[in-house]
């Protein structure tokens, strides 16, 4: 075992030496050099030889070694054994620090003349200098570079390999030095540092004479930690929390810098004697069980068994992206769970969405591990105590300290990304004409499903649907599931114009045959791409492979064969940068460092890099939506679309964050904008912002005021805190996503981004809209909303305003009159009523034409006492005004009362209000025919009851009470609205009998109905 660490310990010093020499000069080749030290080398081992056959070897008795010198004062190497904990040599003590590396003296070696060791550290191996050969004086080697002399080292940088130390140079405080070649005389190790692995001059080097360090030059070295089955190479030393590939070994010479914090530099301390070790600590139940740290590729696979678990394939590969897989952020918080519990692995649910291969999360653990203690635990189904290094849940985001840049990681990729488009093929213009053929991927999305139905309505292509599925069937048949979910019609002639494709943007050719790409590429006119994985809390390389490289691969069927358009929904996103002032269509992009959600980064990177496209001859069109909102007419909604998510808060909570615009616009109106550009050739090339016209807080708070929704105004903190703090106290299902973006430090730049932004502008979509003759962009108010907030609601996204909440607007009614047990002519009984009638939305009113009751009944036929009304409704023109039993009386309106007396006992009032061709108009829109009985029972109380003439306007008209919560302006809305509305009711259901009688005086016919001969 001597000979082959000498050899190796002799082949190392030769390589380090050669690369050192043939930096700094000595006059000599590189070649001669190294026959040098080959000769050197064999006089070396011939010396070796001899003294063993002399009995002067450094054994057991300790002689010296023969034809070596040893320093003034100091005695030669006695009694050295190659183990560590060995006693040490006579002439040198040890303190009580060991060597980190477990390194003792070798057979062979003198102490350098002049060079003391540093308490508690063991000597380093090295060869006996030869005298005649020495490094370069006053130089020193930072990272493999030779500096001049007198030349500081910067912090954190370390001397390389084979390089003495240059006289007169300090090392930075706390820098770990790499392995090295033996110090000159007269320099002095750092106490208390552990010295590295060192690489001592071959035989026949040694220091130049004459030189001296300064004083201070101690190196301070943190301990490394090897890693089981991976051996590094002699002089290299691997950085902490850094695995080596398995079967790789390293090349001679290359070092690692440390990945911890360096040592702080230590003042000299007085020798001591050895220390003993203290013995290992008996290990405690509570302790979970742990061994050394695994290799990547053994740690990736475990964390890719787990994540299998939670997809629906049951697999996933150690390179492949977790999400990409079919996992949900729901699936990615149980990974982290059985990570933590089975494993004893403890990962950050941000680190998972910032990079989901399980390679890459392996990695990152193994890079942080050992700077926080940490030992891969055994996996064992017992509990384990949680180590607070590693938080597996996502906490609140310190205000102190935002993440307000990019990761540098990111940013690299980033760059590598944008290289890529220096591959495009060039290309020619492309013949301006409408397209007959069109490639369209992301048809299953929300937009996506959208435009292919205007794409249909609005041009004779025929559209090629790339969609995610096994084969054609599968996706003819998620195509269509797609567009009934959007209540988007899915017929025969609709199936007839379109050819669906099965396949992945995400992979090359979009996971086409190659004869299939090369006939699109030379057939297709134009293609489109929608297609990208919308998600606001996943990192820039989980989101890649979909926005960025699916994007190239489209520009690449673009340029390739027949030139064509390309037609790429951005996205008002690659604004996204707190501060930015302005965001029209040609304004610059944010900076790319100053976006920290994935999202943001990869439609910012898709951008920059089909800019660049263009310069290969590309036509591209960008275009930008913002906010993408329900559909006017079908109120069709994206649940994962960010503003749908904070519109349902909004509507659910009765809060609103204090913000500047919202930029977003509904879904039919982006759609057709976006299929006009594609569709029209003079519009092709430019960038366009489809975000509508721009929502203020004002708008938002009367727009939901005008809904009966009245909304309290909150600073952003507060208002994050306090809906994040109602949808974990009573989770919603459907807005599970917005609850992980409220808690996504990096998703809440995106949100304050989005809150604080300018409104955004778009000259150029105006000016096509205008000059195509389409619908100009309006404000996506309560009235576009309607639709929307009803499938919110309907879905328990969002709460609609209900009758037990504050009214929005309410007046008094009161009616008098009398009645009488029906069939009989028995002395009538007074009776009136004293109710309040009320609405609490004017979306009530228009969805539903209902006004809700309270109030008393006081009737001495049904009960002595007063009844109250415990539930009770008004119809406005029920049944649109239909006539009952083929009569001339129109309803006008409808009371139903649920009653309750004194006693408990229950009973229900039926009344109406009917139009009829006769002049009392007036007391008609008064009278009230009521029907009174029990619960359960047929009526057996007849009569009518009216409204005074005096208290009508008093009290249905100048008495109208309106939500104190609105301002003067909005309650004055408020009551002109109600009126407007309910008086054009009120003349419809009057016009009705009257027209129907004009119908009848102009009635030719010779024979009448029997209907008609009655009347």
């Amino acid at each position: 075992m001597r000979e082959v660490n000498e050899t190796a310990a002799a082949h190392a010093a030769q390589r380090a030496t050669a690369e050192a020499i043939e930096r700094g000069g000595t006059g000599l080749s590189v070649s001669e050099l190294l026959a040098k030290v080959a000769r050197a080398t064999e006089d070396a081992r011939a010396a070796d030889s001899a003294g063993r056959d002399a009995g002067t070897e450094s054994g057991p008795t300790g002689g010296p070694v023969t034809g070596v010198d040893t320093a003034p004062g100091i005695e030669p190497g006695v009694g050295v054994d190659a183990a560590l904990g060995n006693s040490p040599a006579p002439g040198v003590e040890r303190g009580g620090i060991a060597s980190g590396l477990s390194v003792a003296s070798g057979p062979g070696v003198a102490a350098t003349p002049g060079v003391e060791a540093a308490p508690g550290n063991a000597p380093e191996p090295r060869v006996a200098p030869v005298p005649g050969v020495g490094p370069v004086p006053s130089t020193e080697s930072v990272a493999g570079k030779v500096c001049a002399p007198g030349v500081e080292r910067a912090p954190g940088v370390a001397s390389g390999p084979g390089v003495a130390a240059t006289p007169g140079v300090e090392a930075a405080p706390g820098n770990a030095p790499e392995p090295r070649v033996a110090p000159a005389p007269g320099v002095q190790a750092a106490p208390g540092n552990v010295p590295e692995l060192s690489v001592a001059p071959a035989p026949g080097i040694g220091p130049v004479p004459g030189t001296e360090p300064a004083p201070g030059m101690e190196p301070a070295a943190p301990s490394t930690e090897s890693v089981p089955g991976i051996v590094p190479a002699h002089g290299k030393v691997s950085a902490p929390g850094t695995a080596s590939s398995p079967g790789k070994v390293p090349a001679l010479g290359q070092v690692h810098a440390p990945g911890t914090d360096p040592a702080p530099r230590t003042e000299p301390a007085p020798r001591a004697e050895p220390a003993a070790e203290p013995p290992p600590a008996a290990a405690s139940d509570s302790t979970p069980a742990s061994g050394p740290l695994p290799d990547v590729d053994g740690l990736a696979a475990l964390i890719a068994a787990a994540a299998g678990r939670h997809l629906p394939g049951g697999h996933l590969s150690a390179d492949a992206d977790f999400f990409d897989a079919g996992g949900s952020s729901v699936n990615a918080v149980e990974l982290v769970a059985e990570l933590e519990d089975r494993l004893g692995l403890e990962i950050d649910l941000d680190e998972v969405f910032a990079d989901a291969r399980p390679r890459s999360l392996a990695q990152r653990w193994l890079k942080a591990a050992p700077a926080a203690g940490l030992r891969m635990p055994t996996p064992a189904t017992t509990h384990r105590t949680p180590t607070p290094a590693l938080s597996t849940t996502l906490a609140t985001p310190d205000p102190a300290s935002p993440h307000t840049t990019a990761r540098r990681e990111d940013l690299d990729q980033i760059l590598a990304d944008l290289a890529l488009v220096d591959r495009l093929p060039f290309t020619g213009s492309p013949e301006p004409l409408p397209p007959r053929r069109i490639l369209l991927t992301g048809a299953t999305g929300f937009l996506g499903s959208h435009m292919l139905l205007d794409l249909l309505r609005h041009s004779e292509a025929h559209v090629y649907c790339l969609v995610r599925a096994a084969d054609e069937d599968a996706a003819v048949v998620r195509l269509g599931e797609a567009l009934r979910s959007y209540r988007l019609p899915w017929s025969s002639e609709v199936r007839r114009r379109i050819t669906v494709l099965p396949g992945d943007i995400r992979r090359p050719h979009l996971g086409l045959s190659d004869d299939l790409w090369g006939t699109l590429a030379q057939e297709l006119d134009s293609v489109v791409g929608v297609a990208a994985a919308v998600d606001f809390l996943r990192g820039y390389q989980s989101l890649r492979q979909s926005n960025v490289l699916g994007t190239l691969t489209l520009a690449e069927l673009a340029a390739t064969g027949r030139p064509k358009p390309l037609h790429h929904i951005s996205s008002i996103a690659v604004f996204n940068e707190v501060g930015i002032t302005a965001m029209g269509e040609d304004d610059p992009l944010a900076h790319v460092d100053r976006l920290v959600a994935g999202y943001d980064q990869t439609k910012w990177a898709s951008e920059v890099a089909l800019r660049r496209a263009r310069d290969h001859g590309l036509v591209v069109t960008a275009l930008r939506p913002g906010g993408i909102g329900g559909h006017t007419k079908t109120g069709a909604y994206n649940p994962q679309d960010l503003s749908s998510g904070l519109f349902s808060a909004f509507a659910r909570f009765r809060t609103v964050p204090a913000f500047r615009h919202l930029n977003a616009a509904p879904v039919d109106w982006v759609s057709r904008a976006a299929v006009a550009a594609v569709c029209e050739p003079d519009a092709w090339g430019y960038d366009y912002n489809l975000t509508g016209v721009p929502n203020t807080l004002d708008d938002v708070v009367r727009d939901m005021a005008l809904g009966g929704m009245h909304v309290r105004v909150q600073d952003w903190e507060e208002w994050r805190t306090d809906t994040l703090a109602r949808l974990q106290a009573a989770p919603v299902p459907e807005l599970t996503f917005l609850t992980r973006v409220l808690q996504s430090p990096t998703a809440l730049k995106l949100c304050e981004a989005t809150l604080t932004g300018p409104a955004a502008t778009m000259d150029r979509t105006a000016a096509l809209v205008e000059a195509l003759g389409l619908e100009p962009a309006t404000r996506y108010d309560a009235r576009a909303q309607l639709k929307t907030f009803e499938r919110l609601a309907g879905d328990g996204l969002a709460r609609l305003p209900h009758k037990d909440d504050q009214p929005y607007l309410w007046f008094k009614e009161t009616a008098e009159g009398a009645v009488r047990p029906v069939g009989t002519s028995a002395p009538a009984t007074p009776c009136s009523t004293e109710l309040t009638l009320s609405i609490a939305s004017m979306h009530q009113l228009v969805t539903e034409r209902r006004v809700d009751v309270r109030g008393e009944l006081h009737c001495t036929a049904v009960h002595p006492e007063p009844l109250l009304v415990e539930r009770g409704d008004v119809w406005i023109r029920p049944e649109e005004g239909i006539p009952q039993q083929h009569g001339l009386r129109h309803q006008l309106l409808r009371y139903r009362l649920q009653l309750r007396d004194t006693d408990g006992g229950r009973w229900w009032l039926e009344g109406r209000k009917y139009a009829r061709a006769r002049r009392d108009v007036w007391r008609q829109t008064r009278a009230l025919s009521v029907e009174i009985g029990r619960e359960g029972e047929s009526a057996h109380l007849a009569g009518e009851i009216v409204v005074p003439a005096d208290s009508y306007v008093r009290d249905q008209i100048d008495g109208i009470k309106v939500d104190p919560r609105l301002t003067s302006q909005e309650k004055r809305a408020a009551k002109l609205t109600w009126l407007a509305w309910f008086g054009l009711e009120m003349g419809r259901g009057l016009l009705g009998p009257f027209a129907r009688a004009a119908a009848d005086l102009l009635d030719l016919r010779r024979t009448q109905t029997p209907t008609e001969h009655n009347r």
